[in-house]
């Protein structure tokens, strides 16, 4: 995996956590996020500095929020895996595994591919 795909990957996980806790509860912590992530706190630290710096979130105290355009992007993330898992369940492939390959597929796929994954689930 090169650089960039690692480093999208990594921020794009940050934001669709912060977005499935955001919909779990009525504000999201860092400890939040480094228990669903299985990371440090000092990781969270670093990520989301770099999230506040790209403007995908904000801070209020000690309360993490998406911004606009990280809540539109988080969801474009989290679209792209439930799509890419319910494709792979479509063709046979179990549950636990369509889930992990789902997470790693999200940050890679080509928006044809994801496409046809749609049309062939009848979700587009």
């Amino acid at each position: 995996m090169n650089t960039y795909a690692k480093y999208n990957q990594s921020g794009e996980d940050y934001l669709e956590s912060i977005l499935m806790l955001a919909k779990e509860y009525s504000v999201v912590h860092r400890i939040d996020v480094a228990k669903r992530m299985g990371v440090s706190q000092a990781a969270v630290n670093k990520a989301v500095k770099l999230l506040v710096e790209k403007g995908y979130v904000y801070e209020e105290g000690k309360h993490l929020y998406l911004t606009q355009e990280g809540k539109a992007y988080a969801e474009s993330v989290y679209e792209k895996h439930c799509i890419i898992r319910e494709y792979l369940q479509h063709c046979g492939v179990g549950a636990a595994a369509a889930e992990e390959d789902a997470c790693r597929m999200e940050h890679l796929i080509s928006n044809e591919t994801f496409f046809m994954m749609k049309q062939a689930i009848g979700k587009e």
